[in-house]
């Protein structure tokens, strides 16, 4: 039987405006179990030949003759008191003869859909095709403070056979950062780990960044840092995949033998190195299962990865072109199994700042938020008490909107124009800023220090939509004093600025690109 919690009792006073209890921690704030018989008038169904409630769940079935492939259930959530709130949604499924459908987002949805000022989200666990018996679906949901609608859908999608969906129920898992009741002072200065006025470069991959392409990132274009990605290439699936503990140091005892070599190249050119661990101890779970990272899942990894950071701590604590540890690309948690002694992220980051602590007092800390490190996903950290771990810088990656900067990348898809509508929404500087809006308050709320470790937009954007994107975003960063890092510097030619906007010419041009020119006007500027 459905029920949405009382905290949402509506009190309606003049023209029927609601007031509501604030959501806490452990809420729960819908539950639907279907033991009515029936579906209430609050579901709104979509192709109703094919949805039915039958056994106490709901059951969505599509013959496999069927020319609608598509049905659903969807009711309405009280978005306004789920603002800021971090949800899990859980629910117990059932398939019989579910055909494959054509994209792994399609086919059984157990779904919330979030309807923001910058566009939807359509949060889900995929769960694939085929008949089996019942089992749980679980995903988290980070709801927006400015969300407009949240939409709870239940059925099938782009495919055909039957779903029973029994048990659904939502609660309340964590809320946003808590704003401080007074902004930091903006008379102090912000640490940022280094004196320059600003550090402006790109990620590297390091065995294909050698002394000659530091000689022109340094010396000719005049870039005062790079990202070094610790990385074991192969993304989703790579070697760190399946590699054990001893396995994954040997692979990291050759990528500091890489970077000790390069060093002195840096120093020469004057290029700063931020040390990013781009593959944790573990590496990731298997695409299907949602690309999480396997130390979320086993505890040995957990404990390799406060260990490598010891090591690399007590390796380059006093390199001075190494000007900070970024400790994590892109964090990716999902479903840490309750009372398993896993740390989520924040907490083993803490524990991990606290190691390094012990070992280099000095160099900066670098840290991203779970899931993925875009730009909204700082309002769920609640940034570390400087007296406990100083010297902090906070990092987001910018790739907004994805289906912009990503088109063409991992499936075909329409040109998409910048400025212009994407996903509905109109996109330009201001939209953008807008997007990075969460970002900047992190900043000035707590004299906090932005480094944007990753930006692009993919070459083949069309008609010069991938300059004029990063002409916008550089732009901002610079007005905002933010230093920029971007994606990536001679590494798979679809990012490159040396190459021009034909996807199949792999070729660098003849003659610099718009893009290029853009980034090296900016690094000009740089000090050393």
């Amino acid at each position: 039987m459905r029920n949405i919690s009382g905290l949402f009792i509506l009190l309606f006073v003049c023209y029927a405006i609601p007031v509501f209890a604030e959501v806490q921690i452990g809420d729960t704030v819908f539950t639907e179990s279907f033991d009515s018989g029936k579906l209430s008038n609050d579901w709104k169904i979509n192709s109703p030949q094919f949805v039915s409630v039958r056994n106490n769940a709901l059951q969505v079935s599509i013959p496999a003759d069927s020319q609608s492939k598509n049905a659903s259930a969807v009711i309405t959530l009280p978005a306004g008191q789920l603002a800021g709130a971090r949800l899990r949604v859980t629910s117990r499924i059932k398939a019989e003869n579910i055909a494959e459908p054509p994209q792994p987002w399609n086919g059984i949805k157990v779904m919330l859909i979030i309807d923001t000022p910058h566009g939807k989200q359509w949060l889900q666990a995929n769960e694939g095709s085929g008949s089996f018996d019942w089992k749980g679906n679980t995903f988290n949901a980070d709801i927006p403070r400015d969300v407009k609608s949240i939409e709870l859908l239940l059925g099938i999608e782009n495919t055909t056979g039957t779903v029973l969906i029994d048990d659904v129920n939502i609660r309340v898992i964590g809320k946003q950062r808590s704003r401080p009741a007074q902004k930091a002072d903006k008379s102090k200065p912000v640490y940022k780990g280094h004196n320059l006025p600003r550090l402006r470069g790109a990620m590297i991959s390091p065995g294909r960044f050698k002394s000659e392409d530091i000689k022109v990132f340094g010396g000719e274009w005049k870039a005062n840092h790079v990202r070094w990605q610790l990385t074991w290439s192969g993304f989703p699936n790579g070697p760190a995949d399946t590699a054990t503990v001893e396995e994954y140091n040997k692979w990291i005892d050759e990528q500091c033998r890489l970077l000790d070599e390069m060093l002195p190249e840096c120093k020469k050119y004057g290029v700063y190195v931020c040390l990013d661990v781009h593959t944790p101890p573990g590496g990731r779970i298997p695409k299907d299962k949602g690309s999480t990272m396997r130390m979320f899942h086993e505890k040995e990894f957990q404990d390799a990865f406060v260990a490598l950071w010891e090591k690399l701590a007590k390796r380059y604590k006093d390199e001075k072109m190494v000007w900070s540890y970024d400790l994590l690309n892109e964090p990716v948690e999902g479903i840490i199994p309750e009372n398993s002694g896993l740390l989520d992220w924040r907490s083993l980051a803490l524990k991990t700042a606290k190691a390094i602590r012990k070992i280099d007092a000095e160099k900066a800390i670098v840290l991203s938020a779970a899931p993925w490190g875009g730009p909204d996903t700082l309002e769920w950290f609640e940034p570390f008490d400087p007296k406990e771990v100083p010297n902090v810088i906070y990092t987001v990656h910018v790739y907004v909107p994805h289906s912009f900067t990503h088109q063409g990348v991992h499936s075909k898809s329409e040109p998409l124009d910048y400025p212009g509508k994407i996903g509905g929404l109109h996109w330009d500087k201001e939209t953008l800023r807008k997007a990075l809006q969460n970002t900047l308050d992190y900043s000035t709320d707590y004299g906090a220090a932005i480094y944007i470790g990753e930006f692009s937009a993919i070459r083949w954007a069309p008609n010069g939509s991938a300059y004029r994107y990063l002409k916008d975003c550089i732009e901002l960063f610079e007005e905002y004093g933010w230093d920029w890092s971007y994606h990536a510097f001679r590494e798979w030619d679809g990012w490159s600025v040396e190459h021009g906007e034909v996807q199949n010419d792999r070729k660098p041009t003849a003659v610099p690109t718009e893009r290029e020119k853009l980034l090296r006007s900016w690094f000009e500027k740089n000090e050393r």
